[in-house]
């Protein structure tokens, strides 16, 4: 492979107008010096900049350093996997962290009942959704809540419904809660995907209790209509099944698509059977943060669910949510939506017209791309080196097509994805890449596979 291939990532920062800065003695990766984030326009309101390389290197980034720990530095330019951003947090969140760190104290402390409404009033502003302050509870996390509400709403040994392909770490979420994953494949026509409801109601059986719902869906990108989520919820409330609803992702929506909360539903019984999960970590790549919530117009639910569920909150976290939801946060996650939905179109036209065996339709939701790479995989013969390599494995843990796709990327694009089988049943063929960072990123990657695929 030419050697204009492997662009050197330090270079590439350079290129782009980046100032390295020194490493630590120890010569490890060092972070760099950004430009500002944001400027004011003629009108003198603030405008963003997304397009300004932010290089996450030397910082503990999963996306990025657990990426170049597992493959050698030398063959990662770009990390595309981890779902979260690469740009600069929002400047309203900086300001807030520096301003508590003036007050040199971490002891124990309160959350203030305000918090509780700022998160009603965002959730009512953007979407129209009352949401009761006292019905809200915090969580470190998403999974903790969820792991919580499987615990109280499902016996160990119960089974779980969930539509796939969909978010891995549901799968943990069940493991840790002693309950079975129920997978209902989803139906795909011309790259788009929709719920296979027969299929969803012949699952329900007596030792069904649960649903992990993903509203917009992870990693398809789908905005389920109300349409879909109301025959969901009645054909739930009907077999007795609790809907848990995921909606980590609701901030991101991309142009002439909606997203509809599932507690906003126009059937009042439908939605008190449902516990509904909430976070600022995907909306303001706060993940380290942990500060996530649920709430509910059930309130045996709730309390069924308290009884299981223990979280502290994190000080600079709190700080850090406070800040994100308020005026200037919600305009910053707005720009932030119109480059996202610029980076899904990019990539939708880059990948029809530049990597062949590649396909890929957009999003309708998420910073998530799903790519088809069933072709690839085809040139490859990935499935027969997926069985050798099963086959002479010391570890005796199977290897997948998709595993070998995506190292073979890593290896002659120094691109990492995310491997699509680990999304349950309908990840085959598929490779999920993160597209929220700078379009100069972005770029880079699909040139880089895009020249890989060229060569094969």
């Amino acid at each position: 492979m030419s050697e204009r291939l492997w662009l050197n990532r330090r270079a590439f920062l350079r290129g782009a107008g980046i100032t390295a800065l020194a490493g630590a003695a120890n010569s490890g990766p060092s972070l760099v010096t950004p430009a500002r984030a944001d400027s004011l326009d003629q009108a003198g309101s603030t405008t963003y900049d997304f397009d300004t390389v932010y290089d996450r290197v030397g910082s503990n980034s999963v996306k990025w350093d657990a990426a170049i720990d597992r493959y050698g530095r030398e063959n990662i330019d770009v990390g595309m996997g981890i779902a979260d951003m690469d740009f600069r947090a929002a400047p309203c969140i900086t300001r807030g962290l520096a301003e508590r760190c003036k007050h040199e104290n971490w002891g124990y402390m309160s959350t203030p009942r305000s918090f509780y409404q700022q998160i009603a009033d965002w959730n009512k502003n953007r979407y129209g959704l009352e949401v009761d302050p006292e019905s809200i509870t915090l969580s470190d996390g998403v999974h903790p809540a969820l792991i919580a509400a499987l615990n109280a709403l499902a016996p160990p040994g119960s089974k779980v419904l969930l539509g796939t392909a969909v978010y891995s770490g549901f799968y943990g979420d069940l493991r840790w809660s002693r309950t079975i994953a129920e997978n209902s494949p989803m139906i795909v026509e011309n790259g788009h995907y929709r719920m296979d409801f027969d299929d969803l109601e012949s699952r329900m059986s007596h030792d069904t209790d649960a649903m992990i719902l993903c509203n917009p869906q992870n990693p398809t990108g789908n905005c389920w209509s109300e349409e879909d989520l109301l025959r969901l919820g009645r054909m739930c409330l009907e077999h007795r099944v609790v809907v848990l609803s995921d909606e980590i992702h609701c901030d991101f929506v991309m142009k002439g698509q909606k997203y509809t909360p599932f507690a906003s539903l126009p059937d009042k019984e439908v939605v008190d059977n449902s516990v509904t999960f909430k976070a600022a970590s995907k909306t303001f790549s706060l993940a380290a943060m942990k500060i996530a919530w649920f709430f509910s117009t059930n309130p045996e639910y709730m309390e069924l669910i308290r009884a299981q569920h223990r979280a502290n909150t994190n000080t600079l976290g709190l700080v850090a949510n406070q800040a994100a939801l308020t005026d200037e946060g919600a305009d910053w996650l707005d720009q932030v939506n119109v480059y996202l939905d610029g980076n899904q179109e990019f990539a939708e036209q880059y990948i029809r017209e530049n990597l062949p065996g590649v396909e890929y339709t957009k999003a309708e939701g998420t910073y998530l791309a799903w790519i088809d790479i069933s072709g690839v995989a085809e040139r490859l013969d990935a499935k027969r080196l997926a069985e050798e390599a099963t086959a002479n494995s010391e570890t005796g843990r199977p290897v997948t097509a998709e595993a070998i796709v995506g190292n073979w990327f890593v290896d002659n694009a120094k691109v990492q994805l995310n491997a699509g089988s680990s999304y349950g049943p309908g990840g085959e063929n598929h490779m999920r890449m993160n597209v929220a960072t700078s379009r100069k990123i972005l770029k880079l990657a699909l040139d880089n596979m895009a020249a890989a695929l060229n060569d094969l």
